[in-house]
């Protein structure tokens, strides 16, 4: 990236005023009759609405076996790997950057995991942190390359994408390798029983309190205006609802799996480091007005650096739940998920022009991603068919933002 051949050109640490200034996240409204909405949160309820939709049809389509408690299981199964991708992807595009070997690398990450349990006799944590620990180890070298060489991202990865799937492909010889610790697959396969997903619910709720409380006090500090008592309600009640509705959902099978689990966490994680640290505004900053951003204090290619090693850590997280649920690891997989990682962030709003963007937001993309295979198959929709549906619905979501900026 350009913006990063120099370092900030004051020597002091950036203001409220000036991240205020430089700061891509501000607020645009949208009138609907006498009433006035952030238009990313009509974004976020339209999008909520459209998943809906999607759910309903398929559901009644297929004789409602969509919203059967295996099916609905399965579908967030599914949405597991592509979610955790999608939260990295979404802090590296929120930074004007791209990220497309991130499917490479969960093929690297997870044969390198299964090669450290199965040939060379490790357990099972020194395994998970080989796997995780690569994925770090390529995210800073890719984030060293943009940042501090000023190679643009989109080609740094695009050479990761095929030398990565290159280098697993001469360590493993071509070969399936199974994971032969039965704890390893556990990961992708298993449950939690239902009263730690009550316990896990509560505790979710109780989160989403504290984020709301937060919130308002945050305001308060930097002199905006109080939200009302109807927004601060309602922002958390639907999100409780929603939450001891999935878990409801789950429990109704055979509990959460572990996947789901481990997705949960890295959206909570992923939502506090970007809505609620200093961390997360600057991401914003850096790809909403880069020189603005430098002139304030902001030291971009650290924090670009930091990005791609959060992508990269997570990828690997990613590359764990993808061979564990598989039970092996082969040298094409993880092909094409980092295709599915980006639409998740288009279709959930985020901008490839970078400065906007959330979470909730890509995981919602991620959800609505997985419910359309899902429903696909149950349909026996033939493959090349769901390939030009998806490929629509990802072109038409970035029609709609720059159709938005347009209008802005």
């Amino acid at each position: 990236m350009s913006q990063q051949a120099n370092e900030p050109a004051i020597d002091r640490p950036p203001t409220n005023a000036d991240l205020t200034t430089t700061d891509a996240s501000v607020v645009r409204q949208t009138k609907i009759g006498n009433f006035k909405i952030s238009t990313d949160v009509l974004r976020a309820y339209t999008m909520v609405f459209a998943l809906i939709a999607i759910w309903a049809f398929f559901h009644y389509s297929t004789g409602r076996i969509f919203f059967e408690p295996r099916n609905f299981s399965n579908l967030m199964r599914q949405t597991s790997v592509t979610g955790v991708l999608a939260v990295g992807m979404l802090m590296v595009i929120v930074t004007g950057n791209i990220d497309l070997s991130v499917g490479s690398v969960v093929g690297l990450a997870g044969g390198i995991a299964a090669i450290a349990q199965g040939w060379l006799g490790w357990g099972l944590a020194p395994s998970l942190l080989a796997g995780i620990g690569a994925g770090v180890l390529i995210g800073a070298f890719h984030g060293s390359l943009v940042a501090y060489v000023n190679i643009p991202a989109f080609i740094v990865t695009l050479g990761g994408y095929l030398a990565w799937r290159g280098v697993i492909l001469g360590l493993s010889k071509g070969e399936t390798i199974p994971l032969r610790l039965q704890a390893f697959k556990s990961i992708g396969q298993d449950y939690v029983g239902p009263m730690v997903g009550w316990t896990l619910a509560g505790l979710a709720v109780l989160a989403v309190i504290w984020m709301n409380v937060a919130r308002i006090r945050g305001r308060k500090q930097h002199g905006l205006g109080a939200l009302g008592l109807g927004k601060t309600m309602v922002g958390i009640l639907f999100p409780s609802l929603v939450i001891v509705g999935f878990i409801y959902m789950m429990n109704s099978y055979s509990g959460i799996p572990i996947p789901v689990l481990i997705l949960l966490v890295v959206a909570l994680a992923g939502a506090f480091l970007t809505q609620n640290t200093t961390f997360g505004r600057y991401l914003y900053a850096i790809g909403g007005n880069p020189d603005a951003a430098r002139l304030s204090g902001i030291s971009l290619r650290k924090h670009v650096l930091a990005v791609f090693m959060i992508m990269g850590a997570l990828t690997g997280v990613a590359a764990i739940i993808y061979t564990a649920r598989v039970g092996s690891a082969s040298p094409d997989a993880g092909a094409l998920l980092e295709l599915d990682a980006i639409a998740a962030c288009v279709i959930g709003g985020t901008s490839l022009m970078g400065g906007r963007g959330t979470v909730f937001g890509a995981i919602l993309g991620a959800l609505i991603m997985a419910s359309l295979d899902n429903g696909m198959s149950l349909k026996n929709v033939e493959p090349y068919m769901q390939n030009i549906i998806k490929g629509a619905i990802l072109v038409a979501a970035v029609g709609l933002d720059m159709a938005g900026r347009k209008r802005s």
